[in-house]
């Protein structure tokens, strides 16, 4: 019978040629395209294998060391004999390569040979390091923490903290010792006693086609000629006929969040349409939202890293000082309260591509709930509290009393949405949690979240100020210690509105504000709206300074040599290759932005300076402004960390002169920038930026306003809008109802709030089934470039059975050693999750990291992938979870195993062997610091006597995957490629960038 030559697997009567016709191996294409080569192979599909070992498979084991060809027990087995049953190409536990990353990596490979700008030569310069200049030529540098300090202080994060709970015992105490009925079984009393748990739908049928309908079915006129087809809706015994129907059903069965109310709004005159809800019924819905209450806080702690409480951690909003100085303000006035701290948001988002429909939603949250459920869409956790008027008021000629009365609307709308807070925020309300306890909450805006614009709007500030403290218009970008706004002058300008306009404007104009016509914040009890403003990561750094700094790169060191560096970067899981380069990209979103500063760094470290100017005043500034923005993102802070995030503020400042010198900047007068000085105290009040990120809200505009008005014929669109998100949530809702009544009705689990840490632990994810399931040592050492994996293979299984033996004992052993096997099962892809312990369904795993090894592969259109072999962080055996002592940098050749059937020809059975190997070429080891000035580690190929040193390990040493940044000289060398960059460049530089968790790692 014949056998395929790539995968060595035996075919029946014309198996052979359907397998050649569907296979997506590499080696098996290559096999097919040898056979094309060769017709005569081909049409003889005959047995005519000239590898076969021998006809005797029952006697002893070969005694020689010299090579032999075949299997000890001959290579007729297949993929069956080794346990990993059936060879089919579309087996769905086999770790197949995914189209998409063929096809990626295949368009990769295209522009990657596509042509490129002319770029100046390189001119031969003496090869000297930054670090071999004398001291004496060139300024000292403004050194980043000593990596000990670093280390002590993240190694806290990984460590239980000390909790300092709010002294006494009436903050946060329930109202009584009864409680009410929880949020489900008040959901349940609204719905009505019913025995059917489907209610008001009549079947569990009726109910799915309802719900598939409302969340993923198409448009309603469409639903309805569906269910006009004779005998659909009786074949599925459905309570409803047309789309009309099922909305009634929907409308006036179903409980829901609180409705939308259309309200008239007067300013200068004209009167505003409004849709907005009351903010204390949506408090009222998070609140006693069943899902939420497991995790809910009610009591503010103070967390601190060590037993003397000198070290203070911020991360969920309880855990910082607001919420803690609130509630001594608040217990002084009424003892025994629940702080709601209360998160708005607002910003105008465009509806359609092209004209003019816009929305100007309102979003809100509490900071009752964890930040991780916060961030999450599907978790609901926000509200939609408002679409506010979004009139351009082009009938008002005049620009200024146009932006003039905006802002009047703007707040007055406010002030009527955020009303009820007054007296709510002060005295406090009874608020029932979804376990059905009672509190008595005060609700207080703490936050107040948005874009620099927004910002302004919300605190009456003119543009170019700082909307939180009092530094100058002329002196933004100094980054020295400014004064705070002074909230009590600002309300005794705010008093003076009855004296007239021309008194209320200078007061207005003296305490630096615009004279608003009564700001909204105005009589919010325990607000102070300059203070409430917060940290924004994705305007104010990745779409604020990242896209300053990419902008001063292109102009000073030129286009044409970035977007050649772009371009030969080796590929990783965590880093986009921008194949044409990104000097030429447009409207580059914020996401774009954190992809380019993962390697920004890295491609401009040799790079030339205009007029032989040095580089290490401008390697310094960016690798401060990358210290600031991964620092700043942390989801855990200490007093140590604030510490290292304005130490990296400071280094910018030390350095950013070198873009005055450039040509590229005259001053530092940005917003943005003076938005960096006050990062530490937002952390200090609020916790961790990522309870406040308007990456967040932004997101929400697609589920809460594009998608809303996509639902929409278009003309009067707002109140079917609301109407259709009213009628998405009642679906929603009455889901996790239908959820809770089948498992049995169930009280809120009592969960103990998780220690966030710096990063969650990862946990390796392997296919169940190979990729390959039997792939020759020959095939490996040549396609997958693993010269000498079988000596290789013979020092692991000699060091395994004998692990007494030392390093020339092994090497002695295993020059006489016989693999009585010729060919392992390989694996493509080794996957890293990390378990999110608030997902919908409970824990959840999701892929975070990847390594990819294959060779070149043909696709089905003939395009060639070329291949790809990842490089990763190994532990060598003392890396801990933080640092780079006990780690070395490898490139991984081959992932494979070694099924029972092969290892107990050649080990014990009471030796354990790993479930998956890999063979590595390594790099060399990390120095004891990383390199001066950009603060990374160098690496080279290890060698000896010109081979590349390379070894067997368990996949289980290898932590995550690593990307090296090339070290490309003064200009990038052409034949220099993404895939083949890793074996043409002598020296690279280990990226730290690649993600938080390896930014925590390689330091």
């Amino acid at each position: 019978m014949p056998r395929c030559p790539g995968c060595g697997n035996i075919f029946a009567g014309r198996g052979l040629r359907a397998h050649f016709t569907k296979t997506k191996d590499p080696v098996c294409v290559l096999a097919r395209k040898d056979a094309e080569n060769n017709p005569a192979d081909l049409s003889s599909e005959s047995d005519s294998d000239t590898e076969r070992f021998g006809q005797d498979t029952t006697g002893d084991f070969p005694s020689g060391g010299g090579e032999f060809e075949g299997d000890f027990f001959g290579d007729a087995y297949t993929a069956a004999d080794l346990g990993y049953g059936s060879d089919s190409d579309n087996d769905p536990d086999v770790d197949n390569d995914l189209d998409t990353e063929d096809n990626e990596e295949a368009t990769r490979a295209q522009f990657g040979e596509g042509w490129e700008p002319h770029r100046v030569p390189a001119v031969p310069e003496p090869d000297v390091e930054m670090d071999d200049v004398p001291d004496a030529a060139r300024p000292l540098p403004r050194a980043p923490p000593p990596r000990e300090k670093r280390t002590i202080a993240e190694d806290r994060f990984h460590q239980e903290p000390v909790v300092v709970k709010f002294p006494g015992v009436h903050a946060g105490k329930a109202m009584s010792q009864a409680r009410a009925a929880s949020g489900e079984e008040q959901y349940g009393a609204a719905l009505g006693k019913s025995s059917n748990p489907y209610a008001p739908f009549t079947s569990k049928l009726d109910w799915e086609v309802a719900r598939w309908a409302k969340l993923r079915g198409s448009g309603s006129t469409a639903f309805t000629d569906l269910l006009k087809i004779p005998g659909v809706r009786n074949a599925l015994g459905l309570s409803y006929g047309n789309s009309v129907q099922l909305n009634q059903i929907i409308d006036n069965k179903l409980p829901g969040r609180p409705k939308f109310e259309r309200s008239e709004v007067v300013v200068a005159g004209e009167a505003f349409d409004l849709y907005s809800r009351n903010i204390i019924d949506c408090v009222r819905a998070l609140f006693g939202d069943t899902d939420f209450a497991p995790y809910l806080f009610v009591v503010p702690e103070r967390h601190y890293a060590d037993k003397d409480r000198t070290i203070r951690l911020y991360h969920n909003m309880h855990t910082a000082k607001w919420w803690w100085s609130t509630q001594v303000q608040v217990e002084k006035d009424n003892p025994g309260a629940t702080i709601i701290p209360i998160l708005l948001s607002s910003d105008k988002t465009q509806l359609t591509m092209f004209g003019n429909k816009t929305a100007y939603p309102v979003y809100m949250t509490i900071g009752n709930i964890p930040k991780e459920i916060r961030r999450k869409p599907s978790r609901r956790a926000y509200v939609l509290l408002a679409y506010l008027p979004t009139s351009k008021l082009e009938h008002i000629k005049n620009k200024a009393s146009r932006r003039r009365t905006l802002a009047n609307l703007f707040h007055a709308c406010l002030s009527y949405i955020t009303a009820p807070l007054r007296d709510a925020g002060a005295t406090g309300l009874p608020m029932a949690s979804g376990n059905g306890i009672v509190h008595r909450g005060h609700p207080i805006v703490a936050c107040y979240i948005g874009d620099y614009p927004e910002q302004l709007l919300v605190t009456c500030v003119k543009t170019g100020w700082c909307p939180t403290c009092d530094a100058e218009h002329g002196s933004l970008g100094d980054g020295e210690e400014c004064v705070l706004r002074n909230l009590e002058k600002v309300l005794a300008a705010l008093d003076k509105m009855e004296m007239g306009g021309t008194v209320y404007a200078e007061a207005c104009k003296d305490v630096g504000i615009k004279p608003v016509v009564r700001p909204f914040w105005e009589h919010l009890p325990y607000t102070n709206i300059f203070t409430s403003i917060t940290s924004d990561v994705l305007h104010q750094l990745y779409q604020g300074i990242i896209k300053h700094l990419i902008a001063w790169l292109k102009e000073s060191l030129g286009e044409a040599e970035l977007d050649a560096r772009c371009r030969r970067l080796p590929p990783n899981h965590n880093i986009r290759l921008f194949m044409k380069g990104i000097s030429k990209l447009n409207r580059v979103t914020g996401r774009e932005h954190a992809q380019i500063s993962r390697f920004i760094l890295g491609i401009i470290i040799d790079i030339r300076l205009p007029e032989g100017q040095s580089s290490e005043r401008l390697i310094e500034s960016v690798r401060a402004v990358l210290d600031f923005v991964y620092l700043a993102q942390y989801p855990m802070h200490s007093s140590e960390t604030l510490n290292f995030l304005d130490d990296a503020r400071e280094r910018f400042h030390y350095n950013k002169s070198i873009f005055v010198d450039l040509g590229v900047r005259e001053d530092f007068n940005l917003p943005k920038l003076h938005s960096w000085d006050h990062y530490s105290m937002n952390i200090q009040l609020y916790g961790s930026s990522d309870n406040y990120n308007t990456e967040y809200t932004e997101r929400l505009h697609i589920d809460l306003a594009k998608d809303a008005y996509r639902s929409t014929n278009h003309k009067d669109e707002f109140p079917q809008m609301t109407l259709w998100l009213e009628r998405k949530e009642k679906i929603f809702r009455h889901d996790q109802f239908i959820d809770w009544n089948q498992r049995g009705r169930p009280p809120p689990p009592i969960i103990h709030n998780l220690h966030p840490g710096i990063i969650y632990d990862r946990k390796l994810s392997m296919a169940k089934n190979p990729t390959h399931k039997a792939i020759k040592f020959t095939t490996l050492e040549t396609a997958y470039g693993a010269t000498f994996f079988r000596d290789a293979l013979s020092r692991y299984i000699i060091q395994l059975a004998n692990p007494q033996l030392t390093r020339a004992q092994i090497e002695r052993d295993s020059a006489g050693f016989v693999i009585p096997f010729n060919a392992v099962p390989v694996f493509q892809n080794i996957k890293f999750t990390t378990s999110d312990p608030y997902g919908n369904a409970g824990p959840t795993e999701n892929i975070v990291d990847s390594i990819h090894t294959h060779p070149n592969k043909i696709l089905a259109n003939g395009t060639e992938v070329p291949a790809r072999f990842d490089t990763a962080l190994v532990n060598t055996g003392k890396g801990g979870k933080a640092g780079t002592d006990g780690y070395r940098i490898a490139q991984v050749r081959v992932v494979f195993s070694l099924p029972p059937r092969l290892a107990n020809t050649i080990l014990a059975p009471t030796v354990t062997v790993p479930s998956h190997l890999a063979y590595v070429e390594w790099f060399s080891q990390f120095k004891p610091e990383p390199e001066r000035y950009h603060s990374m580690y160098k690496v080279t190929r290890a060698v000896k006597n010109g081979d590349r040193l390379a070894s067997i390990i368990p996949v289980p040493n290898i932590r995550r995957s690593a990307h090296l940044l090339p070290k490309f000289g003064p200009v990038a060398p052409l034949e220099w490629k993404s895939h083949n960059v890793l074996d043409k460049c002598p020296v690279f530089f280990a990226n730290p960038w690649t993600d938080r968790h390896m930014y925590s790692t390689l330091y």
